[in-house]
Parts: structure tokens; sequence; C-alpha cells
């Protein structure tokens, strides 16, 4: 974060070292508009940069980050089209003055609006000066946004912004198109390679054998931490039955990872493998926060619905009509005395047929149960990947050790 206030800072600069010699001095032809024009834009740039690490370290959903996106994309070509011939510019002191105040000032204020997405929703940042930005406006933006590519097609920053838009609106294959301009401008970008290879799985039906895999392990040797490419590579690993490898991908990216939902869905994975695999455990891999020892599986198919056999009792009904999994979980007699008040239960919904990565989520403590659940879209892990989409899910509760 250090390096980005640095950098932002050095790059206002550059703007009003742009911008004040022309005020300052006597009128003159200037093209003051434009050279103040390219320094927004990479002003832009820098916050598309940072807006795409705060989605990779978990500090950011998808949600937040198209919308956020997609008004810096609506800026850049706003900036771009600023083509005015030469004009004679009237110098001014005060407006100079009042310039290098407020130019530092709005550039803070535009960095606290975009870059702090805890304090505020979707919803806020997808507001404009207009209203509320629709669904229509958001792929007439992107539409947009790919025309201009067609123009300029060796720009990276751009086709890494269209084809996260893309994906985002779940458009997969131009998604995979887009990154294919990206990463082939961009070589040594992790996470491109590693959101390519999201796109793709989903392309192959949630599956990441063949190129996927090629892809994820590209992002693994450009930068072996990048905690999307982890994730992926082991959902990789468990869809080939590898365990042992994708407890050991899973158990680092947790170890990486900034508390949140992302590090939730984690914990979930590797509860989950440390009792489907115990095998995997006893070789002493990697593994996050440790699950309570010897609880017998507690997955049941919300199909069937029968009694859970151990950790928990769960009448899971999937709600008429409506895309949400309600029940009760509580803790079997037989463990109380092998579970903490404090330790970790993971309640969440996985596809029956695709990948293991929780659909829904809701983490809460022991000390809570018995504990009346709901599993609905508002409790997913990704928009690509929603409850909603699923006929068939699998329901779980799992506890672990904080």
């Amino acid at each position: 974060m250090t390096v980005f206030w640095i950098f932002a800072a050095g790059l206002v600069v550059l703007a009003l070292c742009l911008v004040l010699p022309s005020l300052w001095r006597k009128p003159a032809f200037s093209t003051m508009a434009a050279d103040a024009s390219q320094a927004n834009l990479e002003i832009l740039r820098a916050q598309v940069s940072q807006l795409d690490a705060d989605l990779a370290n978990g500090s950011l959903d998808a949600d937040q980050h198209l919308a956020a996106r997609t008004e810096i994309s609506r800026r850049v070509l706003d900036e771009e089209a600023v083509t005015e011939a030469p004009r004679v510019v009237g110098a001014s002191k005060k407006t100079a003055l009042t310039l290098a105040v407020f130019v530092p000032v709005f550039a803070l204020a535009g960095y606290s609006f975009l870059g702090n997405f805890e304090a505020i929703s979707a919803q806020t940042v997808a507001a404009s000066a207009e209203g509320e930005v629709t669904q229509a406006e958001i792929t007439a933006m992107v539409d947009t946004l790919a025309l201009r590519m067609k123009e300029n097609p060796g720009d990276p920053v751009g086709w890494t912004m269209l084809a996260n838009a893309y994906s985002a609106l779940q458009r997969f294959p131009e998604a995979d198109q887009a990154y294919r301009k990206a990463t082939a401008l961009s070589p040594k970008n992790a996470q491109l390679f590693a959101d390519h290879a999201d796109v793709l799985a989903m392309i192959q039906g949630r599956s990441a054998a063949g190129e996927p895999l090629k892809l994820i392990e590209q992002a693994l040797a450009i930068d072996p931490d990048n905690l999307k490419a982890l994730a992926l590579a082991g959902s990789a690993a468990f869809e080939r039955k590898d365990f042992p490898a994708a407890l050991g991908y899973w158990g680092k990216a947790r170890k990486l990872a900034p508390e949140g939902e992302f590090a939730n869905s984690l914990d979930a994975s590797i509860a989950e493998i440390k009792q489907t695999a115990p095998g995997a455990v006893a070789m002493g891999l990697p593994a996050g926060p440790t699950a309570a020892p010897a609880i017998e599986p507690a997955v049941q198919s919300v199909q069937s619905a029968p009694s859970l056999p151990s950790m928990a009792a769960a009448n899971a009904s999937a709600a008429a009509n409506s895309a949400a999994i309600t029940g009760t979980v509580s803790l079997a007699p037989a463990l109380l005395a092998r579970a903490a008040p404090t330790d970790t239960v993971f309640i969440f919904a996985r596809a029956a047929q695709g990948p293991r990565m929780p659909l829904a989520i809701v983490k809460k403590q022991v000390s809570d149960l018995p504990f009346n659940f709901k599993l609905d879209d508002s409790t997913a892990m990704s928009p690509q990947m929603k409850l909603s989409n699923f006929a068939d899910v699998v329901v779980g509760a799992r506890i672990s050790k904080s």
C-alpha cells in the first residue's frame, strides 16, 4: 500500500507539473487539456492496479470489483475522448494556486472513494452523477470499451479491464478472448493467468483439466504466492483426487489470505479434506486451521436430507420456489467434550457435481449452537458461483480449531 501511495503521489505531482507552468505563464497557445487528460489516465490506471490487488487479496469481492472498474472504465473513455485543438489559455495565478491545492485533495478523495471498499457497497460505487447505473448501462459501457480496444489493441490495461468485465458479466467466451490479448501483452502478470484459468474452467463445465491447469501452473511459476492461482490449483488437485496436493495448495493459500470470505471458504475446504482424506494430514503438509479430531463426515445431500450422524443434527431443506436452504445445526452430545466453545463452525453448501469450493457459507462458533441457518445467494462466495445456479447441492457442517 505504501508503494501505491508513493506512486499515486508521484502521478499527482506529475499532473501538477504539466498543468501549473502553462497557467503561471502569460497567455499562450496550450495543450493543457490533453496533457492533464493523459495524467488523469495514468492515475486511473494506478487505481485499476490497486483494485486488482484488492480483489486478489480478498479485501474486495467480485461485485464491488466490477462496479468500481466499470466506473473507472467510463472515466477512461471520457478522458480518451479529450481531443481539443490547441486554444488560447489565459494565464491565471489564482487558478494555478487553486489547482495546486485542490488536485491533491481530489486525488485523495478519489482514492478514498474507490480504494476503501470495506465502507461502501457496490451500489454506491456504481452510482453516478446522473443516477444509479443500470445493468444495461454497464453492458453498454463494456461494449464501448470493446470498440475502443479494437482501435487501440496494444493497451494491456484496457484488455485487462475488458476481460474482467466480461468475466463478471458471465460472458465467458468473450472474457477468454480478452484474457488472451491481455496475457500476451503482460506475460509476467500472474493474476491475469489465474483469472484466465478461472474463465476457461467455467467454459469447460467447471473443470480445470487441460488448458486451465497449464495457465494455473504459469501463474504459480510467475508468482508462487498468488492466492487465486493457489486456490485454483487446490481445486484442480481435488478434482483429480490428489488430496495431499489439494491440501498443500489450500493450506498455503490460507496462510497468505487475510481474514474474510475468501479465507472462510479455504477454511471450510481444508476442514472437509481433512475428514474425507485424513491420510493427507498425516503427511504433514501445510493445512491452515486444524479440524476437530475424529469427527465423522457431516455432509448430506439436500435431496435425501437424513439427519447428520455426528457434529450436526441438521434438517436442511430447500425453501419452496427460492434458492435458499434453511435448517438447524446442533452439536451431538458425544462431541461436547471434544469441541471448545470458541471452535469455528462452518455451515456450507457446494455443488453435488463440480468444484469443491463452497457456493455459500456461514461462519459461526460452537458457542452459537444450536444455530438456525439460511444459505442463499446473499452468502455466495462468488457471483459466478451462486447457489441459485445449481439444481443439486450438498450441505455440510464442519468444526475447525481456530
